[in-house]
């Protein structure tokens, strides 16, 4: 087997929600293979300080650039812009997402249902649903002008696939209009990404463009150890994930090394969605 398969050698690689968490593992993962990691982000400071630091640690020529990609005027000039830069776009990671959390109040919790606010939906859905789909329209066509085409890897979730345990949350001795949930923006968000992944699988087929979908399970970020010791016994492999533990799969989807992979839902999960 040729282990240059796996090369992301001076392939471009548009990463939003890059200066999140993941954000940040999926830069490093591109720019360790070769790729040159294109970083978007709302937060236009933090993403180009990620790129001067990718580009000092992997000697590729990172860029960091401040883009709404639920502006679809501010998507459309980046792309040009992108393109005029690099000359061509060969994968597209859509990372971007909020992650909901409202805030409690004192005579009940609005992350709840029937408390949750259409403002919060809104802006959530527009983040990660309605960027995905300007990103798609836009730096996915460019991908599809490639002679060998490209890939499109949409982040999902494990609850893209599986409802939340809302148990995970439930604290002892609080009523019940104040139990605090895992907000419904998420799983909805989530499980649309593997509708537009499955979508984008069929739709620049001949012109060799793949499109498949990562589903994460949770990332240990200092929760508490009650939360751990809940969540642990959900999954087979007993723990939550490290940060660094999706980058091989990613690397993988935007690589040759999945050449026959299309429209594949991949979870990352430990296990937790085989129970």
């Amino acid at each position: 087997m040729n282990k240059d398969i796996f090369s992301l050698d001076k392939k471009v690689i548009v990463i939003t929600g890059a200066a999140g968490l993941l954000g940040r593992m999926h830069a490093e993962a591109v720019a360790s293979f070769g790729g040159f990691p294109v970083l978007l982000d709302i937060n236009g400071d933090k993403v180009r300080e990620l790129a001067r630091e990718i580009t000092e640690k992997f000697n590729v020529p990172a860029s960091g650039m401040l883009v709404d990609i639920t502006n679809e005027k501010e998507v459309s000039i980046n792309c040009k812009k992108i393109v005029s830069e690099y000359e061509k776009i060969d994968g597209l990671v859509l990372n971007a997402a909020n992650n909901p959390k409202v805030e409690q109040g004192e005579t009940k919790d609005y992350s709840r249902l029937e408390n949750f606010d259409l403002m919060h939906w809104n802006q959530d859905v527009a983040v990660g649903l309605t960027g995905a789909f300007l990103c798609s329209k836009y730096y996915g066509k460019e991908i599809s002008k490639n002679p060998n085409g490209g890939s499109i890897v949409s982040i999902s979730s494990d609850l893209g696939l599986i409802a939340p345990d809302q148990g995970l949350y439930k604290k002892d001795g609080v009523e019940s209009n104040l139990q605090p949930v895992k907000p419904i923006t998420y799983s909805v968000i989530k499980s649309g990404l593997i509708g537009l992944t499955r979508y984008l699988a069929t739709y620049w087929i001949e012109e060799g463009v793949r499109s498949n979908a990562i589903c994460p399970g949770g990332v240990e970020n200092n929760q508490s150890k009650e939360f751990l010791d809940k969540i642990a016994l959900r999954i087979p492999l007993k723990r939550m994930a490290k940060q660094n533990e999706y980058q091989g799969v990613l690397v993988w989807m935007l690589s040759d090394a999945s050449s026959y992979l299309n429209g594949a839902i991949v979870p990352v999960d430990g296990g937790r969605t085989a129970w």
